[in-house]
C-alpha cells in the first residue's frame, strides 16, 4: 500500500476528536480562517438547453472569462443516471478496504490510473483528506478495466454510459468556448486533440473529519485538463477564489458543474482563466464528487491559437506537449 488510506484514519480519528498533524493546513489554508463569511456571488448557472445560441455562448464566454468555473442544468444527462453513477461509486468505497486494495495504482505506474491517496508533492509533508480512485472511460482504446471495479456488479455498464451522454455534453461546451471567441464551432476541441482527447474519471472520497475547520479534502490548484465536468454530491465542499475571497459553491442538485482548465487557458491566450478551486471537507458526512477530466493525448502539442495571437496580444504561454506540462504541474517546475 502507497500508504495508509484516509479511510481508515478518518475511522480512528473520529474516536479521539482530533486528526493527524500532517492533514493539519498552515494557518493562511485553514478553512475556519480563510472561508469568505459576507455576501457572495453566485457562480454563474446556464442553462445548456437554451435554444437563444447567443445568449447561451455569451453566458459561457462571460462565465469563463470572469470565473473559469460555471453550473450547467438541462444538460442532457438523465437525473437517474446521475443517481447511478453515484450509488456505484459509493458503493465501491463502502467495500472492505482488501477489496478496494485490488484496484490500488501500481506503486512506479507512471498513470494517474487506479485507487490512491497522494496525489501531488507538498513541500510541507502535508497531506490533503481524500482517497480516489481514476480510470480512463474513453477513448475505448484507451480503457484498462484493471481499474474498474467488478464490485458493484453494474459499475461497468453505469460507467460506460455515463460517458456517452458526458461526451455528449463536452462536444456542446467545446463548441460554444469556441464561438465566445468569435471563432468556428469545431476550433477549440481539435485544438485539444479532437476525437483523441482522453477522458478521465476520477471518484474523489473525502471521509468525515472531525476536525474540518483545519484540514481540506484537496488544496487549492488549477485543473491541468482541457476542461473538467464535475457531479458532486449533496454534502458541501468545492470552494472557488473568486476576487482574493474563497467562497461556496452552492449545490444544485443534478446539475454539472465546469471547470476551465489549465489547457482552454493557454488555447485561449489568456482569454478563458483556469478556475483556483480547492475542497473543505465535513465532519458529519462523507462529500463525494466525480469530476472527469477531458485532457489532450500526451504527445499533443497544445498552445495559444494563432487567430487569437498578434502584435497586440502576442503569446503569453509556451506551446508544449500534453505529457511535458503534466509532468511540470505534478512536480511542480515551472512551466
Amino acid at each position: 500500500m502507497e500508504c495508509e488510506r484516509v479511510q481508515a484514519i478518518a475511522s480512528l480519528s473520529l474516536t479521539t476528536n482530533s486528526i493527524p498533524l500532517e492533514f493539519i493546513r498552515p494557518e493562511k489554508e485553514q478553512p475556519a480562517i480563510t472561508t469568505f463569511c459576507g455576501p457572495v456571488p453566485e457562480i454563474p448557472t446556464i442553462d445548456l438547453s437554451d435554444p437563444d445560441e447567443e445568449n447561451r455562448v455569451r453566458s459561457i464566454a462571460n462565465a469563463s472569462k470572469e470565473w473559469g468555473i460555471f453550473q450547467v442544468v438541462n444538460h442532457g444527462i438523465p437525473d437517474e443516471l446521475i443517481g447511478k453513477l453515484q450509488k456505484v461509486g459509493k458503493d465501491f468505497f463502502e467495500l472492505p478496504q482488501e477489496e478496494k486494495e485490488v484496484y490500488a495504482k501500481p506503486p512506479d505506474s507512471k498513470s494517474m490510473e487506479g485507487y490512491g491517496t497522494k496525489l501531488q508533492k507538498d513541500s510541507e509533508g502535508k497531506k490533503a483528506w481524500v482517497d480516489h480512485l481514476f480510470h480512463r472511460i474513453w477513448p475505448p482504446s484507451s480503457i484498462n478495466y484493471k481499474f474498474w471495479p467488478e464490485n458493484p456488479p453494474s459499475y461497468r455498464e453505469v460507467n460506460e454510459e455515463y460517458a456517452k451522454h458526458v461526451r455528449a455534453v463536452a462536444d456542446k461546451l467545446f463548441s460554444d468556448f469556441s464561438k465566445g471567441l468569435g471563432l468556428e464551432g469545431h476550433v477549440m476541441k481539435e485544438a485539444m486533440g479532437g476525437e483523441e482527447i482522453s477522458y478521465l474519471m476520477k471518484i474523489n472520497y473525502y471521509p468525515p473529519c472531525p476536525r474540518p475547520d483545519l484540514a481540506l479534502g484537496v488544496v487549492a490548484h488549477t485543473d491541468l485538463s482541457a476542461i473538467t465536468i464535475l457531479v458532486p454530491n449533496e454534502v458541501p465542499g468545492l470552494q472557488v477564489l473568486k476576487d482574493d475571497h474563497w467562497i461556496n459553491a452552492k449545490y444544485i442538485p443534478n446539475a454539472l458543474i465546469i471547470h476551465v482548465g489549465d489547457q482552454i487557458e493557454i488555447a485561449s491566450n489568456g482569454k478563458y482563466k483556469a478556475v483556483m478551486h480547492r475542497t473543505t471537507v465535513d465532519k458529519d458526512k462523507a462529500r463525494m464528487s466525480w469530476p472527469v477530466f477531458l485532457e489532450p493525448p500526451e504527445e499533443f502539442v497544445v498552445g495559444p491559437l494563432p487567430q487569437l495571437v498578434d502584435q497586440h496580444n502576442p503569446p503569453k504561454y509556451k506551446a508544449k506537449k500534453f505529457k511535458d506540462y503534466s509532468y511540470c504541474k505534478l512536480n511542480k517546475l515551472p512551466q
